[in-house]
């Protein structure tokens, strides 16, 4: 073709340069970490609920996570994972029931200041829209870390949710000076 001549594509995008960012895209939110605040969770244990045939069954997992702004608490949630094939693929859309339980487990210090429902873990409870939060606030008339979990979605989010409280206490003999979460909250 000669150089003055104009292809018929001229001026058009090409579908490969069009294709290249979605596919960028897909890639950062299908591999991007599935934690926000906290590391990622150690798996406890597993159990089987609903039977698949020829994939894999769907589950109950607990997991625990240590809070990564407060040494000394810990929590352990559990959640709902379909089997299946887009559950294997990890395609399916995972149900909002996660329950909760955070405790003391030694001296509680806090690390720095924080907000008032922090985030202290995130999760991908779908391919693209759907995360698992825990959020932490502070009681400052009982000196009590509250931790609460719930599911959202882009556009709509779900009721479902589980709270848990962890009363800020001595531990041990040589833990004698008790730290008031009212004094790191912002």
């Amino acid at each position: 073709m000669p150089s003055n001549a104009r292809s018929p594509h001229a001026g058009k995008p090409q579908a490969g340069a069009l294709l290249l960012p979605l596919l960028a895209l897909f890639l950062a939110l299908a591999t991007g970490s599935g934690a926000f605040a906290a590391d990622e969770p150690d798996l406890i244990f597993r159990r089987s609920t609903v039977f698949k045939f020829v994939s894999p069954n769907d589950k109950l997992a607990t997991y625990g996570v240590d809070d990564p702004e407060v040494e000394g608490v810990a929590c352990h949630f559990t959640v709902p994972e379909k089997g299946g094939f887009k559950g294997w693929l990890g395609l399916a859309e995972e149900v909002s029931d996660i329950s909760l339980a955070c405790r003391q487990i030694g001296p509680i210090k806090f690390k720095d200041k924080m907000g008032q429902g922090d985030d202290m873990f995130r999760r991908r409870r779908s391919l693209f829209f759907k995360k698992m939060q825990i959020v932490r606030g502070c009681d400052p008339k009982r000196n009590v870390l509250v931790y609460m979990v719930y599911s959202d979605r882009l556009i709509e989010g779900s009721p479902k949710n589980s709270t848990s409280s962890v009363p800020i206490m001595p531990w041990g003999t040589t833990d004698a000076a008790v730290q008031k979460c009212s004094e790191f909250i912002q």
